[in-house]
């Protein structure tokens, strides 16, 4: 994608650059001093999401016909915000954890204290638990609800768990101990052993980074912690020194959960404060669209009523995000459900769901069609994009519904259209052909599938909140389904070309940016 500037085409600086990683699409917002701005779209590289976005400052630098050592020795301000981590809940694509806890509480985070989001829909099935039962390995020891110790740290315990846990794989070790949000120092102490003993380093205490009461809750939201940070923390750490190398001066600050930017330093110890990282950012997009609606700025009907009132969604490849603003401000929560699994943490209140332009359909066992959670990322892709792709996503839902409804290409022809790659070919007519004729059409499919799992979501941000009617501003980022979400939503919506990190200071109509592809 390039950018063509209305007034001018050389920057000004000082200027800011923030990031976006998705599991499909990396996008770069650069604003310069006088607040016009340039954007930029890549391929994510899902190993390495940190090619990514050297890849997109390579692009940047190429259309101002500059070098990225420029680019960066002019940024001032480098806001990284991603949905690394969200997609690797999502997907089912975390570490493989070991969990130190309390002799008799082994099986408290498969229990969920009996929770369910829905009350009355018992049929549900719960997410899968992240550390299965031979993973879960009780210590003696024990803390009092007053925090005095009743029983001392077992550290014959905590080693033999440790010889069970090497032998297992295991990448990252989670210590959620009883009552240790009154009194950590038996986690304190099973962590020392845990650096002496054993020969990794991703080492995760509850008390650290969720001190609240409640087992539960805080032994799945250090789960969670301890199977993102290989994932997250590596490339990360990669980024920032490829950034210092290529010349950025300032330290890369990454957006949080909760809205807010950290160092890295800083988040390194908590990386399920980066869960909703890429979606929180819009908060202040947001902010800035609604600005624009209720002056008039952005045209269209005027309704005093609704001053404030704006709903979000952002499609990407892997997710669909959904915010709400009620009167100009969007609510927060110390807490999060996502894919099934409960987090302790401050939050801007985002829903998510695996429901994005790279979801993958498939046939279960009993020959249900189903969409998601899992998705096709960038490499290689949905199969239409020609590079190897071999299952069917919502995407290929376009070319669909293209060669059926407009060319009345014949069922026996339509797997044939997607180049062959790889000797994909022959499993993508199979897949494409099962999916796409077996009674049921893929494209009706696929897009109803995930819209029916988009509405849900929004009619539940509305109903707290007493509304009927929001504008809803939302972004495609690879799907095709917006434009058909948008019919099927019981609200006005306004499509934008775009969901950026950072906002130009002026109006809209003073940006002067078109973008070509």
């Amino acid at each position: 994608m390039t950018v063509t500037k209305t007034a001018y085409t050389t920057p000004r600086p000082p200027w800011r650059i923030g990031v976006d990683v998705g599991g499909t699409f990396t996008d770069l917002v650069m604003a310069d001093s006088t607040g016009a701005t340039w954007v930029t779209k890549v391929l994510s590289v899902p190993e390495d999401p940190s090619r990514g976005v050297v890849a997109a400052l390579e692009r940047l630098a190429i259309d101002l016909g500059s070098e990225v050592r420029e680019v960066l020795g002019n940024c001032h301000l480098f806001v990284h915000g991603s949905t690394v981590a969200t997609n690797t809940m999502l997907e089912g694509k975390g570490a493989t954890v070991g969990l130190l806890t309390t002799e008799g509480f082994r099986d408290a985070l498969e229990l969920r204290r009996g929770l369910r989001e829905d009350q009355w829909n018992h049929r549900a099935p719960f997410a899968p638990v992240l550390v299965p039962r031979y993973r879960r390995l009780g210590v003696g020891g024990r803390i009092g609800k007053d925090g005095q110790e009743l029983a001392p740290l077992s550290a014959t315990d905590v080693e033999e768990a440790l010889d069970v846990f090497s032998a297992e794989g295991v990448e990252a070790v989670a210590i959620a101990l009883f009552n240790s949000f009154v009194n950590e120092t038996h986690e304190i102490d099973a962590e020392e052993i845990v650096r002496r003993q054993w020969s990794g380093k991703w080492i995760t205490r509850s008390a650290a980074v969720s001190p609240l009461m409640g087992e539960y809750e805080r032994t799945s939201t250090a789960v969670i912690n301890a199977s993102l940070a290989p994932r997250i923390i590596d490339y990360l750490r990669n980024l920032e020194e490829r950034l210092d190398t290529l010349g950025l001066s300032r330290p890369m600050l990454l957006i949080q959960s909760n809205g807010g930017a950290a160092s890295l330093d800083r988040i390194a110890p908590r990386p399920v404060n980066l869960l909703l990282s890429g979606p929180s950012a819009a908060v202040g997009a947001l902010d800035y669209f609604r600005r624009a609606i209720d002056s008039g700025v952005a045209g269209g009907d005027y309704d005093p009523e609704n001053d404030g009132n704006l709903i979000s969604m952002e499609i990407g490849g892997t997710s669909c995000d959904v915010m709400l603003m009620s009167n100009g401000r969007v609510a927060d929560k110390d807490e999060l459900m996502i894919a099934g699994y409960h987090v302790s943490t401050p939050v801007i209140d985002i829903h998510t769901i695996g429901a994005g332009g790279g979801t993958i359909a498939r046939v279960d066992s009993a020959g249900m069609l189903l969409v998601g959670p899992e998705g096709a990322g960038a490499d290689p892709g949905p199969a239409c994009y020609g590079l190897g792709g071999s299952e069917a996503t919502v995407t290929d839902a376009t070319p669909a519904a293209v060669l059926t409804s407009i060319l009345r290409l014949p069922a026996r022809q339509f797997a044939f259209v997607w180049p062959n790659h790889s000797g994909s070919r022959s499993k993508l007519v199979q897949r494409v052909s099962f999916l796409c004729w077996s009674r049921i059409c893929f494209t009706q499919f696929s897009t109803s599938q995930s819209n029916e799992a988009m509405r849900p979501i929004v009619l539940l941000l509305l109903q707290p909140a007493g509304r009927d009617r929001c504008t809803a501003p939302w972004s495609p980022g690879g799907s095709v389904a917006s434009g058909s979400m948008c019919h099927a939503m019981p609200v006005p919506c306004a499509p934008l070309a775009c969901c950026m990190l950072i906002c130009a200071r002026t109006s809209p109509a003073s940006c002067g940016v078109r973008l070509t592809t």
